[in-house]
């Protein structure tokens, strides 16, 4: 799987979009091309294709395919109310669109830790214990063994949203880096998740914001203490 295509924006449609918006979201949310999609729900390719550009209807028997096969639910496709999947006993959420969604309260999921990543300087890695899941996230296409944190602040806006929630995966000091990608940076005194760069200087980097209005920091190498690569971008905010 390649880490570029990980790295979408999740934020849901709003409920006045059409289910033609709505099923457009799920194949991203899910990773599937239009023809893989099709095939998930039993239907020829060819059909989605014609779905999605306008030339015909969503029909009954395609949502039902859909909320049957996939699991989705009916009244958030039809109508843009609900949450994509099943609610379940959980921590409730919001996401960025006032929706609300529902982690699990099992061992079924993504764990959803109660941290910051943009907050302290304490070693990440060893703050990733049980005791700070607050619930899990089940999304098709989403890595269950991976770490959800959270991210406070507004320089990688909009593409990641003040209190929405990434993917990460710890990387080993002997990994490349892959240049462009977005990554949750460990200093001795801050933790901070920006886009690194490559610097002509090859023992130093550039941590670049998404927001124009924060300018690039250059780095020594030899000033990280840890890196975590931004494997999925969910703009879900916790609410209680």
């Amino acid at each position: 799987m390649e880490y570029p295509d990980l790295l979408n924006n999740l934020t849901e449609p709003s409920t006045t979009a059409t289910p033609i918006d709505r099923i457009k979201y799920l194949i991203k949310l899910i990773r599937k091309n239009q023809a893989q999609f099709a095939e998930m729900i039993g239907i020829n390719p060819s059909n989605i294709s014609k779905v999605l550009s306008g030339k015909i209807p969503v029909s009954d028997s395609m949502i039902n395919r859909i909320v049957v096969n996939l699991g989705v639910s009916k009244q958030w496709l039809v109508h843009g109310t609900d949450v994509p999947f099943p609610r379940y006993q959980g921590p409730s959420t919001l996401d960025c669109n006032g929706n609300r969604v529902q982690t699990l309260a099992g061992s079924t999921g993504a764990p959803v830790y109660d941290i910051d990543v943009t907050a302290g300087s304490a070693n990440l890695s060893r703050m990733l214990t049980s005791e700070h899941v607050i619930g899990r996230l089940l999304i098709p296409g989403l890595n269950p063994q991976l770490p959800i944190v959270r991210v406070s602040g507004n320089s990688m806006a909009p593409r990641i949203n003040n209190g929405g929630y990434i993917s990460i995966r710890q990387t080993n000091s002997d990994d490349p880096i892959l240049w462009g990608q977005i990554y949750v940076v460990m200093l001795e005194d801050y933790r901070m998740v920006k886009y690194v760069r490559r610097h002509e200087d090859p023992d130093k980097v550039i941590l670049h914001s998404e927001n124009p209005d924060f300018d690039d920091i250059i780095i020594s190498r030899d000033k990280i203490v840890g890196m975590f690569l931004v494997e999925s971008i969910l703009n879900y905010e916790i609410v209680g």
